[in-house]
């Protein structure tokens, strides 16, 4: 929204012009001239028919507007007849900009009916209805179009965006002046869990960055206070107001700027209508209150805070001219009283005179807090009387500690709360002083912020401009921040990372995988309803040209969403990708990470590519040599036997399987307490599920005993399809030597909703505490979502960020080691000719060797960035080594050196590289 002193002329039409409410309350106030674009007068016909319609039409209206909504009215009403063209000739935009122009009295015009604002318009322009007539579309605009309910929102919209940003300066100002506690504000900051509300958020970072460097409030919780509960609700009442001022905002916009629809009949419509502008403004009514009731309680906390000497006569004078809050109230009933009757004006002019109130209470509010701040300055100036200290005590070290005990801390306002103070004191010409001086001109404090803080002053501008600045600037978070549940990669860490990549390739090429890469993010449509109670974690995008996009929460569905739109039957793929989810972070989950994923998908005999993916998982685990695991594994149908052989109902299925999920991180107490109060189980189902889900073993083992004779799972047709299931894939595992690997677990459950057969889960068991690091399982029925086939399909996912995890702590631990690059030679010229070592390096790289160079007279430079990089071979180059032509090969490890001819340098390292791989 453009800010006022940026609209002294405004032009209504001409291609691609849009009212503004900024541009409405600067004419409506005197403070720009107004032009109708040449062009739209040209558009308009002269010589319209007139109206031979009655003008008797009422509008129920109060007869006079004030001044400002007089005017507001008419530029609403210009705006109006410009854009509808149709039946509108040049004369009515022309008196009402000439109209604007000048002064006039807002008596001579009455709104209370069509024929009575013509009559009085026409009569001000030194005409009459009779000489200049009206026509149909004029007439249409008149009695459709709202302009005078549009002109007081575009008021209040102007005025509630201005005030907005001014309550959140002067809060923060409140906050040093009571030199409160913060920490529950700042509580307000994204948690991560994707269930905090936007402008809250926004509301506590703009506090935390206004108060960054500030000694006067904390951000720990110290015991409690009488200023918690006004000082916490900051971000909820602030950011319900921003909310607020954003929607009405919005409303406004498409309000103005929209035309009055002229029928054949000369009959018309309008976006315009009092119902749904009520339906808006509302909101802003009971928000303006909760904001003035939060500033007053504020303002109430500071009065009783100040000095001593004059706390009771703040008070007094406080409660004297302050508005309360039974005058904030009075003026909301007003308003909701003017609903009941069906006055939208009056609605809207009651929450005009709301929007003052509020005002002046925030006038007071920044005007104690102003009082308190220098009150604080004022006594760090003030000298410190102390006793004078007994002769025993009149040692040296007895008068350093008197000294320090003298000291008191400079009070240090916040980065942000200084610039605003500063700002306001400039306005008020008052540089602080003695307190009782500053009471006597508190009163005309309070008058000049109430003035400064209405988007009429022409200083206002400046101040909402150097609070966005600021704001924007981000002084609290201008050292970079990485997001909540991301991380970056240094040089070692990006070695582990490429050296993890290279192993798990390598092994999904060996069972003859073909790579595949998806878009990173996806339809929407694509990715709700196949993650269960997960999907709320999907991080859904901004409509970008009416396409609703989310990124991808895994590899899985995008894999199955590419098989179906190519008509694909049968394809072994792999793929290492970043995917997203809007979770909570905590050690080893982030909202980004890599999966490295491998699926089988097709028709193949029974059990073998589930065999073969549980073989992968088990070789890449192994190959990375992280240390033990276990795959638990299960059956997705053997557990849908299972709850249903312990009663529970079909359509309760997939939210018991996510209680269940949980087992191994919370107790089945826990678990079973959400089953029965959430999710409606009784408790004998809940306990039955609790005896069969606690069964986990060596997976013929536990299979021989679901398998005996009088077993329930005999009698379920779905546990019996599973168990043949389990048997072929046991069996399989057992020959190939890794079921030794497999713990058969039935409270496996793994919460997505696509899973239909075979489901495991890998976790490290060593002291790196990280959770799951692999899961998947078979999914027969994910791929005929997108398409006609039902292609069966099973895979497994690698979640490589908690593998790299373990894989850095085995390097710190020193159980793993892993440079940070693959350099073989150090090209050392000692000296200072960089052509040298260019003419030297270049021959090594031409011979595909790895090599680095150093140009340094001092030899320890070499040899310690040889040794920090842990390079295995230097080539010294000093200017002995040039004039005799050769050079110094050294060994870095052994510690022995070489000289060789320059011109057999290549040749001996490439001997000395390959004797080493050897």
């Amino acid at each position: 929204m453009a800010t006022l002193r940026e609209v002294s002329s405004v032009t209504v039409g001409g291609k691609g012009s849009a009212l503004s409410s900024a541009s409405v309350y600067a004419i409506a106030n005197g403070l720009a001239q107004v032009r109708v674009d040449s062009s739209v007068l040209d558009k308009l016909s002269p010589t319209h028919p007139l109206s031979s319609t009655s003008l008797d039409i009422s509008n129920s209206n109060p007869r006079y507007l004030t001044l400002e909504e007089a005017r507001a009215s008419l530029v609403v009403l210009l705006n109006k007849l410009v854009l509808t063209q149709t039946g509108i000739r040049p004369v009515l935009p022309n008196f009402i900009s000439e109209t604007l122009n000048r002064e006039f009295a807002p008596e001579t015009l009455d709104f209370s009916s069509v024929s009575g604002f013509l009559d009085s318009f026409l009569r001000l322009n030194g005409t009459n209805l009779e000489e200049t007539g009206v026509t149909d579309g004029e007439l249409v605009v008149l009695k459709n179009s709202s302009y005078y309910l549009d002109g007081i929102c575009a008021l209040l919209d102007c005025s509630s965006s201005a005030l907005s940003t001014t309550a959140e300066a002067v809060a923060a100002l409140s906050c040093e002046g009571l030199k409160a506690d913060v920490s529950m504000v700042l509580n307000f900051l994204d948690s991560g869990d994707g269930f905090s509300i936007k402008d809250e958020i926004a509301v506590a970072s703009d506090m935390k960055v206004l108060l960054v460097g500030s000694n006067l409030v904390r951000s720990k919780l110290v015991g409690s206070s009488n200023d918690s509960e006004s000082i916490s609700e900051i971000p909820k009442v602030h950011g319900s107001f921003r909310e607020v001022v954003r929607l009405i905002h919005s409303r406004t916009r498409v309000e103005l700027n929209s035309s009055v629809k002229i029928g054949k009949a000369g009959s018309g419509f309008s976006v315009g209508s009092g119902k749904p502008l009520v339906t808006t403004f509302s909101p802003l009514a009971t928000s303006l209150l909760l904001l003035g009731e939060s500033s007053f309680r504020r303002a109430e906390l500071l009065a009783s805070y100040q000095n001593v000497d004059i706390r009771s006569r703040v008070l007094e004078m406080f409660e004297m001219c302050c508005p309360n809050v039974d005058s904030l109230r009075d003026g909301f009933r007003l308003a909701l009283q003017a609903v009941s009757e069906v006055n939208y004006l009056s609605f809207l002019h009651e929450i005009y005179n709301l929007v003052g109130r509020v005002r002046e209470i925030l006038a007071w509010e920044g005007a104690l807090a102003i009082l308190s701040l220098d009150s604080f300055e004022l006594e760090e100036k003030t000298p410190e009387v102390t006793a004078v200290p007994s002769r025993v005590e009149a040692g040296k070290g007895n008068a350093n500690a008197e000294k320090k005990s003298q000291k008191k801390k400079k009070v240090a306002l916040g980065k942000g709360t200084a610039v605003i103070r500063q700002l306001i004191k400039d306005r008020l010409k008052k540089e602080g002083g003695d307190l009782v001086e500053s009471l006597a001109v508190l009163n005309d404090w309070i008058r000049d912020l109430s003035l400064f803080f209405n988007p009429k002053d022409p200083e206002l501008d400046a101040f909402l401009k150097k609070m966005k600045e600021i704001v924007e600037s981000n002084e609290a978070r201008r050292l970079p921040k990485l997001p909540k549940g991301t991380r970056d990669f240094a040089k070692e860490q990006m070695a582990i990372r490429e050296k993890a990549f290279k192993i798990i390739e390598e092994v999904f090429k060996m069972h003859g995988a073909m790579a595949l890469d998806t878009p990173v993010f996806e339809m929407r449509e694509t990715l709700m309803g196949k993650y269960g109670e997960d999907s709320k974690l999907i991080y859904d995008l901004a409509d970008q040209g009416g396409e609703l996009c989310s990124l991808r929460y895994d590899l899985t569905v995008p894999f199955a969403r590419f098989v179906a739109m190519n008509g694909i039957t049968s394809f072994k793929r792999y793929q290492i990708a970043k995917v997203y989810r809007r979770d909570n972070p905590s050690k080893g989950r982030y909202r980004e990470f890599y999966q490295c994923d491998f699926d089988i998908a097709g028709q193949y005999e029974a059990m073998g590519p589930d065999f073969e993916v549980v073989k992968v998982l088990t070789e890449l685990l192994d190959k990375l040599n992280i240390g033990d695991y276990e795959i638990k594994l299960n059956h997705r149908k053997l557990l849908d036997g299972m709850l249903e052989i312990c009663g529970v109902p079909a359509e309760k299925f997939r939210t018991i399987c996510s209680s269940i999920d949980k087992l191994d991180k919370q107790s089945f107490e826990q678990i079973k307490k959400e089953m029965v109060e959430e999710k409606g189980l009784t408790v004998e189902t809940a306990d039955r599920i609790g005896t069969i889900v606690k069964k986990r073993g060596p997976p013929l083992e536990i299979l021989s005993e679901l398998k005996q004779e009088g077993s329930q799972f005999l009698e379920n047709n779905g546990s019996v399809l599973a168990l043949k299931d389990l048997e072929i894939l046991f069996k399989a595992l057992d020959k190939s030597k890794c079921i030794h690997r497999v713990v058969f677990d039935l409270s496996l459950a793994r919460g997505l909703d696509y899973y239909t057969g075979v489901i495991f889960e890998a976790v490290f068991k060593g002291t790196t505490q990280v959770g799951s690091i692999a899961a998947g399982g078979r999914y027969d029925n994910l791929i005929g979502m997108f398409g006609t086939k039902q292609i069966p399909a099973v895979g497994v996912s690698l979640g490589i960020e908690r593998v790299f995890n373990i894989m850095e702590q085995l390097e710190k631990d020193g159980s793993q080691s892993v440079r940070a690059t693959e350099t073989q030679i150090l090209v050392s010229i000692l000296g200072d000719d960089l052509s040298q070592a260019a003419e030297l390096v270049g021959e090594l790289w031409s011979a595909n060797m790895k090599a680095e160079y150093l140009v340094n007279k001092r030899v320890m430079k070499h040899i310690d960035r040889a040794k920090e990089s842990r390079i295995p071979w230097m080539v010294i180059v000093g200017e002995r080594e040039q004039s005799e032509g050769v050079v110094r090969i050294k060994d870095i490890e052994a510690n022995k050196e070489e000289v060789v001819p320059r011109d057999r340098v290549v040749e001996e390292l490439q001997r000395r590289l390959n004797s080493t791989s050897l």
